[in-house]
């Protein structure tokens, strides 16, 4: 037998979904004699919380015939669309009720989503809408640029029109039209950076990144030549990459992405070696490293040593759990700035890469050969 505040509850519940449900929810209700299961409060009360959920207002998995339901919607909700999500979604007595069916679409603005309503559609990537919807702007860095449509977007402008590096949105702006009347199109590609250190120290702020139009730069870390390819937007085809790479299988991507852009001079070597490429370079105004290992800091200095000018520049990503995982990553930063300090590198800058990248920093420094 059920206490009286069990079945108290018992009645009120059952009439609750008896109005909701009609006749038919009377079996969900039905007194089971199995000590085990409806024979205490504790038991009544769990059952019949997932009966509410089932019925209840807040969505959940519908009753009888009507899949996922509610006054909520199932699944989903916000912008993304998702299953259902504030405009019905699958519920209530029966088939697919509520007032939209799967919601949202998933595209997002500037790719190919289609649209906000219906039953939505898988977004695709392809190329994002240029022309009279996107302004470009250029940024305060030479050789880098904004775009500015439903959302603000760093692009490079794409040195090999009509290919893409990593799968990257590209964008096509028409320009003024010749003396034929046909309007020059220059396409620009999605500088993403979640995938760049480089350009998370950008888009976070950096006052100079040293690397411009005509440029030679000594990339070390380029591994499939994802950021390298931004890199070799940016100098154009009047400067030079020169990207080192350990990993063979990343340098087979990496000569791949070279064979197009002849701006980039792949190197499957170990950076920790400068001696067995120093036939291949001369002199670079910029060293921008990403190697994320214990010794980065003699590696930048041992790169430098060789190829950097003197009053070049280094841009060193620093990852502080590949250097000192036992240390905070504010001591590890300041570890290897006192090391390139000895090494005749003068700070100028140094930067956080959040909300991008977790416990990075990017840090510009000066190397004086002479001192």
């Amino acid at each position: 037998m059920l206490d009286s505040a069990a079945q108290a509850m018992l009645d009120g519940m059952r009439a609750k979904f008896t109005r909701l449900e009609g006749a038919r929810c009377n079996f969900i209700f039905r007194e089971r004699s199995s000590p085990n299961q409806l024979s205490s409060s504790f038991h009544l009360i769990k059952q019949l919380e997932l009966v509410d959920m089932a019925f209840g207002a807040s969505g959940g998995r519908g009753g009888f015939g009507g899949g996922r339901g509610g006054a909520r919607g199932g699944r989903g909700g916000g912008d993304r669309g998702g299953r259902g999500g504030g405009r019905g979604g699958r519920g209530g007595l029966g088939a697919r009720g509520g007032g939209g069916g799967r919601g949202g679409g998933r595209g997002a603005a500037g790719g190919r989503g289609r649209g906000a309503g219906g039953r939505g559609g898988r977004g695709g990537r392809g190329g994002a809408k240029g022309g009279a919807n996107v302004i470009l702007e250029p940024h305060r860095h030479p050789g880098v640029f904004v775009a500015k449509g439903k959302e603000h977007l760093l692009v490079t402008r794409n040195l090999v029109p009509g290919e893409s590096v990593y799968g990257e949105k590209r964008i096509s702006i028409e320009g003024p039209a010749d003396d034929a009347g046909v309007p020059a199109k220059t396409e620009y590609r999605v500088w993403n950076p979640f995938r760049s250190k480089l350009a998370a120290g950008i888009l976070g702020g950096l006052d100079d990144i040293y690397i411009a139009p005509g440029k030679k730069v000594l990339y070390l870390g380029a591994a499939s030549g994802t950021s390298v390819s931004h890199v070799a937007d940016v100098v154009g085809p009047e400067g030079t990459v020169y990207a080192v790479e350990f990993s063979h299988r990343s340098g087979r991507d990496l000569i791949n992405m070279a064979k197009k852009r002849t701006n980039v001079i792949p190197i499957v070597e170990d950076a920790r070696y400068p001696n067995k490429y120093r036939m291949l370079l001369s002199l670079v105004d910029v060293v921008f490293a990403d190697v994320a290992q214990p010794d980065q800091a003699r590696i930048v200095a041992l790169n430098s040593h060789h190829f950097l000018k003197n009053g070049g520049h280094a841009v060193i990503s620093i990852k502080a759990n590949c250097i000192d995982s036992t240390q905070p990553a504010e001591v590890v930063f300041a570890s290897e700035v006192k090391k390139l300090q000895a090494e005749k590198f003068k700070p100028l800058e140094q930067l956080t890469l959040e909300p991008y990248e977790r416990d990075h920093a990017m840090l510009i420094a000066e190397y004086r050969r002479h001192v």
